[in-house]
């Protein structure tokens, strides 16, 4: 071979290795977490040429490596589609490559991107894409209603014309999509659009998505539900985080509603976002996911809303015996008895019917097994022409549900009263029912002996005092069973949900018992006047000491007195994953792990905890006396603990279980466990704390016994 030609060889060689090494130095840059660090990657993707942007596509079609080119032709695509020069750039581009690749996601990923440039090019190659009958005309259908122009939805309208059938469902559902409009302000107006009564809204969109006839439809209800906030969305988007084609989205639209609104909490919250978390995916994933990871772990799991009815079954209710005041008077035996022959009935009264709860006409009332004092309360309810029904609570008739054209017993004035009041006010303040053999949307609040109740988003009682039907020379009962009434025609309820609402005064008194034992409070609920330290981390919040992050790191919360011999009891809640402490006999300064004592506070069950030593496990003297495991409640739920110290004995309970019980001096004479210089071992006396490591953890009903008391300095 010649010098010459070798010569050029190896210079092109070398011009390859450059041009791969500057691709891979861009794509590196993708995902970011600030758009500063990728800005200058997006800038140098401009002066890339063909043959380098050849390539980009080619690791797009490639399933193993498309995931660094995704990121960063979007965020080229979104950079580009902000000047109208750019977008001439961004269109040729996404031209080339459409050209070019042939994989199911490259076609979909530049079609979508095709309706983020949405230049007059892009509609132009859309309107081209919509002839063809496979999945492209359905993805060119979706991009066109995203550009929501002028010309976009006069291209899909055009289409439709001379759509076939397969075609026209899909180009229908687009421009359903593109011609809604979601609040925002109109810059002609300057008047925010918005949507007059979000809960009539979101029961349409209920009713739409059960006609829906294909997945692009379904995507449209979702994105509108997106801008009805509150917990009934988001209970509403959860439902189709199990539907193939469409969980991707419902658990982004998900995320988003739970992100925006930080009072919501409890049980029913955390299993959608937990089972949304893993389907999270896109170009924002990484940051959705981790802004996620942290609202779960500060989400409550008390005084949240929970599901009262599973759809399918009626676990969690029971058939009706007699009264409050009579099954008072019963006999346990005898209120057995009946409500073994209530609940063979009701099997038959009550049936669930296409995840609905349907009352057949025939039977009696159908009640929960658990009784409620004060609550908050979600239902969706449907009757038919000449229907009866109510809500009773606590036990007692009732708000309530009839047919408004049955004028004859009085039901003109609507649905919502407290129909059996005589001395209150009993009927509702407005007739906001909707037509019958539609759904309408109860929102029930009782607390203390007054109810407030809005139907279809309009208050109809307001703070009224529900009077006790079955003695009315008695107060409402504190505490009783909600019941769905039973009236002798059909009704059907679905979306039940119901909080517990945390009573004003949160003090959580002494037994009589542990008063007589010597026993004193160290929160009452609502202050931390006893208690010295992080007082940023640590807030008072529903009648709990819980850690708060945003406050600091975690840090430490100790009692102002300190003490030597004492039986500690207490009770504490983790999240997952969570990690505190107790400190004992510790100093206010210092690693109390070792100036002090540490007793664990673990979430065991946590995998990110595998590996642990030991004694790093919950209520182990940390690095010096491992405790027994498989003791704690499930997370989420509330532990009883007692901690005694006598001497140089430490004894823990947790939950009526004895996991430590050893002499500090015997389990240190030889070295600790760890290895490490612990001289807390040998404090006698000192102050007692929580400390914290940055996670969400809640503590409540602290109380404290002196055995020996602590010598004055």
């Amino acid at each position: 071979m010649k010098k010459s030609t070798l010569s050029i060889l190896i210079c092109l060689m070398a011009i390859n290795l450059v041009a791969q090494d500057k691709l891979d130095r861009i794509l590196t840059a993708f995902p970011y977490q600030q758009i500063s660090e990728a800005q200058p990657s997006i800038a140098e993707m401009y002066t890339l040429q063909s043959a380098e942007w050849k390539k980009i596509f080619s690791k797009l079609d490639d399933d193993s490596m498309r995931l660094a080119p995704t990121y960063a032709l979007s965020s080229f695509v979104h950079d580009a589609a902000k000047s109208e020069s750019n977008s001439a750039t961004g269109i040729k581009i996404l031209l080339s490559g459409y050209a070019q690749v042939k994989s199911f996601y490259a076609k979909n990923f530049i079609i979508q991107h095709l309706g983020v440039i949405g230049n007059d090019a892009a509609i132009k190659k859309l309107s081209s894409l919509l002839k063809d009958q496979t999945f492209i005309g359905q993805a060119a259908a979706r991009a066109l209603a995203t550009i929501q122009s002028k010309s976009a939805i006069a291209a899909l309208e055009t289409a439709l014309i001379k759509s076939t059938d397969t075609q026209k469902e899909h180009i229908e559902a687009a421009i359903n999509h593109a011609k809604f409009i979601l609040p925002h302000s109109t810059a002609s107006t300057s008047k925010k659009v918005v949507i007059s009564n979000k809960v009539q809204h979101l029961l349409q969109l209920q009713d739409r998505m059960l006609t829906a006839k294909n997945p692009i439809e379904k995507l449209s209800i979702l994105h509108e539900a997106e801008y009805i906030p509150g917990f009934t969305s988001l209970m509403f988007v959860g439902k189709y985080l199990d539907e193939e084609s469409l969980k991707k989205q419902a658990a982004l639209i998900a995320a988003r509603l739970a992100l925006s609104d930080n009072t919501l909490r409890g049980r029913a919250v955390r299993d959608v976002l937990e089972k949304a978390l893993p389907l999270i995916a896109g170009v924002d994933a990484e940051v959705l996911s981790k802004l996620l990871r942290a609202r779960l772990k500060s989400i409550p799991y008390d005084y949240g809303f929970e599901s009262m009815f599973n759809g399918k079954n009626l676990s969690g209710w029971k058939g009706l015996v007699g009264n409050p005041i009579a099954r008072v008077k019963m006999t346990p035996e005898e209120l057995l008895m009946a409500e073994a022959d209530a609940n063979a009935k009701a099997k038959s009264d009550w049936i669930v019917e296409n995840g609905l709860l349907v009352f057949t006409g025939h039977g009696d009332n159908l009640c929960t097994v658990k009784k409620y004092g004060d609550v908050e309360m979600y239902v969706d309810w449907k009757i038919t022409e000449k229907g009866d029904a109510g809500i009773y609570l606590r036990g007692s008739p009732q708000v309530q549900i009839w047919d408004t054209s049955r004028r004859e017993a009085g039901a003109q004035v609507g649905s919502g009263g407290l129909y059996n009041n005589k001395l209150n006010q009993s009927k509702p303040a407005a007739v906001a029912d909707n037509p019958i053999n539609q759904w309408n949307h109860f929102h029930i609040i009782m607390k203390g002996d007054k109810v407030t109740v809005f139907l279809n988003g309009i208050k109809v009682t307001d703070n009224v005092v529900l009077e006790n039907y079955w003695d009315r020379n008695l107060p409402i009962f504190v505490k009783e069973q909600i019941e769905l009434q039973a009236h002798g025609t059909y009704v059907a309820y679905r979306n039940l949900y119901i909080r517990e609402i945390p009573s004003d005064d949160m003090t959580t008194a002494l037994s009589s018992e542990e008063i007589s034992q010597g026993f004193e409070s160290l929160f009452n609920g609502s202050h931390l006047d006893k208690w010295v330290g992080s007082k940023t981390s640590y807030i008072v919040k529903d009648g709990a000491i819980e850690v708060d992050p945003t406050g600091g790191s975690g840090g430490n919360l100790y009692t102002e007195k300190e003490y030597a011999d004492f039986e500690l009891r207490f009770q504490f809640q983790l999240t997952p994953g969570a990690n505190n402490g107790l400190g004992v006999r510790a100093p206010l300064t210092g690693d109390a792990a070792y100036v002090g004592m540490e007793l664990q506070i673990l979430d065991n069950e946590s995998p990110v905890y595998a590996k642990l030593n030991p004694y790093q496990y919950h209520g182990s003297v940390y690095g010096a006396i491992p405790a027994m495991r498989g003791y704690s409640k499930p997370t989420g739920e509330w532990n009883d603990q007692t901690v005694i110290f006598k001497g140089e004995q430490v004894k823990i309970i947790l939950n009526g279980q004895v996991i430590l019980d050893a002499n500090i001096h015997e389990a240190s004479v030889n070295g600790t466990p760890d290895k490490r210089d612990h001289p807390g071992l040998k404090n006698k006396t000192g102050h007692i704390g929580f400390l914290g490591h940055g996670d969400v953890v809640r503590f409540k009903n602290i109380r404290i016994k002196e055995l020996t008391p602590a010598k004055k300095k």
